[in-house]
């Protein structure tokens, strides 16, 4: 999925949501535990009740990957569910030496088929490259994170450029507009202008707003370029709004409501 298609369907909705399946069995109501896969019925009432409202869903592995192999299976059959048109992540934030990165690329590329894959750069160039060599792929890596622990190391100032600075314009020569999105936090909305004027062009995925206390609005003042350029995420926020029997019903309505926000800043 190139990035016209992307900025086509987030006009089409009038929505540039991306929506995260952070499912957490502990979480998820109760009476779906008797069910023979209950992430996956958790995950295809979500999709059922919020596909027409968002333009991605960002899969974090963690949660399913904990659950060993039918951790696996549900992921596999999520995936397997969301609609074609649909932007899909893999929030594994995989980065290793080249030929292990490889092997990441594939699993997710090729033998799951989702669009991206978040990955972390700080093995440098060998580690992020293997994840731009597939066509119609993306790696979306880590620039700015939201998390408090960014300020042990993406803070640090060497010769007058902070260490996430360094980053993005660096990884932005390894690739280009249609395989290359970074992860900016929304709670750094104070960076995210300076951060646009670095990569004027390529898609942002934002975290953090919702639960972790970003501004949905600062982020499209500070973040939105004549593309959209923003895929925006929002998981727990929607996914948990409800634990009853009409969870699904609550998790639509928390996204409407954000979607319906979003069509103003592109109106």
């Amino acid at each position: 999925m190139d990035s016209n298609t992307i900025k086509n369907n987030i006009l089409a909705k009038k929505s540039f949501l991306c929506i995260g399946l952070d499912t957490d069995l502990t979480k998820i109501p109760s009476h779906l535990l008797a069910d023979e896969d209950p992430m996956f019925a958790f995950n295809k009432a979500i999709i059922d009740a919020t596909k027409d409202l968002c333009v991605s869903y960002k899969i974090n592995t963690a949660f399913y990957e904990a659950q060993g192999l039918k951790g696996w299976q549900s992921m596999i059959k999520t995936l397997a569910y969301i609609p074609k048109d649909i932007f899909t992540i893999a929030d594994a934030k995989r980065g290793d030496i080249g030929n292990t990165s490889t092997q990441y690329a594939k699993a997710f590329f090729e033998t799951m088929d989702f669009d991206s894959i978040t990955v972390a750069p700080y093995m440098g160039a060998d580690s992020v490259q293997p994840f731009l060599a597939f066509d119609g792929k993306w790696a979306i890596v880590l620039g700015l994170t939201s998390n408090e622990g960014a300020y042990d190391f993406q803070y640090t100032s060497s010769e007058g450029e902070k260490l996430f600075e360094k980053v993005i314009k660096k990884v932005a020569s390894w690739g280009h507009e249609d395989n290359l999105m970074f992860v900016i936090g929304a709670t750094k909305a104070a960076q995210l202008k300076d951060i646009r004027t670095m990569i004027p062009n390529h898609f942002l995925l934002i975290p953090g707003v919702g639960t972790q206390g970003g501004s949905l609005q600062e982020v499209c003042i500070n973040g939105m370029n004549d593309r959209i350029g923003l895929l925006v995420n929002v998981s727990r926020q929607i996914i948990y709004a409800g634990n009853e029997s009409d969870f699904a019903q609550k998790a639509r309505e928390e996204a409407s409501q954000i979607q319906q926000e979003m069509s103003t800043y592109l109106s």
